[in-house]
């Protein structure tokens, strides 16, 4: 697919590794670049509405919650993984479609994001929070069926991308796969394109990244699943991509 320079990161991807450690201290990157979204406490009582979160998504949040949901299949017994907590009911229907014997860990690397999960959900031993970066998880190899990533990857730096991508693979078991919803760079017919362009310039500079590049480039070389399969949707302006690990 031919893919256009006209978003360019505002800074450069190795600046923003996060710091190692099994306590993760904030990326520098989440402070300066999304504190306003995911940091500040009046961040997450502002976004914390369904409404609001499908209104930014252009009235798809549920297509695209259920476009990422719809790949786990039988979720009776799996053990899945959900990289990044998210705003509105998704995590709560990922437990709605789980089994007794399954269980399902999210991770963050903001306490504040963790405890507004909490909030949400009723006690269930099945699910478990757990204070960790994306890029340098602390579970064993081949620990999930399934792991998640929704709207997780346009928010960080490139190195961080990879790093992810990378820990995501490597956490789940052959056989299972990774299921990544984001940003896309949406067709020419798409009025929202320019729309779009601006809000991602200014606001999540890293998401420019998506709109030039396919995510499989992000993988590592040593990295071949057995099979990447990516569709679009609403124009173009949002992808899934599934890696059959």
């Amino acid at each position: 697919m031919k893919q256009s320079a006209e978003c360019v990161a505002a800074l450069s991807p190795l600046e923003h590794l996060p710091r190692t450690g099994s306590d993760p201290s904030i990326p520098e990157y989440l402070e300066t670049t999304y504190w306003w979204a995911y940091l500040h406490p009046n961040a997450v009582r502002l976004f914390e509405r369904e409404w609001l979160v499908n209104l930014i998504l252009w009235g798809n949040f549920r297509k695209l919650r259920d476009l990422a949901l719809n790949d786990l299949g039988d979720a009776s017994d799996q053990k899945i993984l959900q990289l990044a907590c998210v705003y509105g009911d998704f995590t709560q229907q990922i437990a709605n479609r789980m089994g007794k014997k399954a269980t399902l860990d999210v991770i963050d690397v903001a306490p504040i994001q963790l405890d507004n999960l909490r909030s949400k959900l009723v006690p269930d031993a099945r699910v478990r929070l757990h204070h960790q970066d994306s890029s340098h998880l602390q579970f064993p190899d081949a620990s999930f069926d399934s792991t998640l990533l929704f709207f997780l990857l346009h928010e960080q730096p490139e190195a961080v991308r990879r790093a992810t991508l990378a820990e995501a693979i490597r956490v789940t078991r052959p056989g299972g796969k990774v299921v990544i919803v984001d940003y896309h760079k949406p067709g020419w017919s798409n009025p929202l394109r320019y729309v779009m362009k601006v809000i991602l310039v200014a606001l999540e500079p890293f998401a420019c990244d998506l709109w030039r590049k396919e995510i499989s480039s992000y993988l590592q070389p040593r990295l071949v699943p057995r099979s990447i399969v990516k569709v679009c949707r609403f124009g173009g302006l949002y992808q899934k991509v599934v890696i059959s690990v």
